[in-house]
């Protein structure tokens, strides 16, 4: 199936912005937290930002399966075999959420043949965001009133003697803390969502390791952006991340393995 790519930015960018708006009406108010069966929080802005991002998705290509992260908690799964389907965490961050930081992201992500082509991350706290379509990343400004504002084409940067890391706030590791140690990294920023993904691709970190465990829709939009601004997120072998991960032996389906997101300057300067 062919999709149309300027229509589908225009549709991601539409859907991220009203579940945008879902979101911070819950912020305003502070948000009511229950406990899903994997014991990970969910409150009404996740629910209700994915019932806004479904409907629109469904509205303007109904014939590609959607892969939501609450829907699969519910047990709704659809059928991916085409290899074409979107990827949705309709609110990434959820624990900086709750603990009322701006680290909390919007994710909407295609899917083609278990690479990411297309993806929006979008950060409503922080006014900002980033598309990728395609080979061309940008990031735009979010306005007042949930529209688009400034964009600007975005690239990943060449790796200089003194690389800088990106993260993960609430999920550090001695792994990480030992790639740090192995690389010779001294600066590293704890962020929180798909955020990291997109500043590598910005040009203003140079790798983010993840040594903990994420799930497609974690990773989906933020590692689209990242590669179409030049860069890559392997597994630890080398192998690009892969998406529609089913009947996995030793996990879940649509669990990532470890993984190391970089930009084209990190790539050149180990080799992979």
């Amino acid at each position: 199936m062919q999709t149309d790519l300027t229509a589908l930015k225009d549709v991601m960018e539409t859907a991220a912005l009203a579940a945008a708006r879902a979101i911070m009406a819950v912020h305003s108010t502070g948000p009511e937290v229950q406990v899903k069966p994997d014991s990970s929080p969910v409150t009404e802005a996740d629910e209700e930002a994915e019932r806004l991002i479904l409907a629109a998705l469904a509205a303007h290509f109904p014939d590609i399966p959607v892969v939501a992260e609450e829907a699969v908690a519910a047990g709704h799964v659809p059928d991916i075999s085409g290899g074409l389907f979107f990827l949705v965490d309709p609110l990434d961050g959820t624990k900086e959420f709750i603990a009322g930081r701006g680290e909390f992201t919007v994710n909407i992500a295609l899917i083609r043949d278990r690479a990411p082509v297309a993806g929006i991350v979008l950060a409503p706290a922080l006014g900002s965001g980033f598309v990728a379509v395609g080979k061309r990343a940008e990031r735009f400004s979010m306005t007042e009133d949930f529209a688009i504002g400034e964009r600007r084409a975005i690239g990943c940067r060449g790796c200089g003697p003194a690389p800088t890391a990106v993260a993960s706030r609430s999920h550090d590791t001695p792994e990480t803390a030992r790639f740090l140690d192995d690389n010779g990294i001294g600066a590293c920023t704890a962020i929180g969502s798909s955020l990291k993904f997109c500043l590598v691709a910005e040009g203003l970190a140079d790798v983010y390791p993840r040594f903990s465990r994420t799930m497609e829709w974690d990773t989906a939009a933020g590692d689209a952006v990242l590669r179409a601004a030049g860069g890559r997120t392997s597994t630890l072998d080398g192998a690009p991340l892969a998406y529609g991960k089913r009947n996995q032996p030793h996990d879940a389906d649509f669990a990532n393995p470890n993984f190391i997101a970089a930009g084209a300057g990190w790539n050149a300067r180990t080799g992979r």
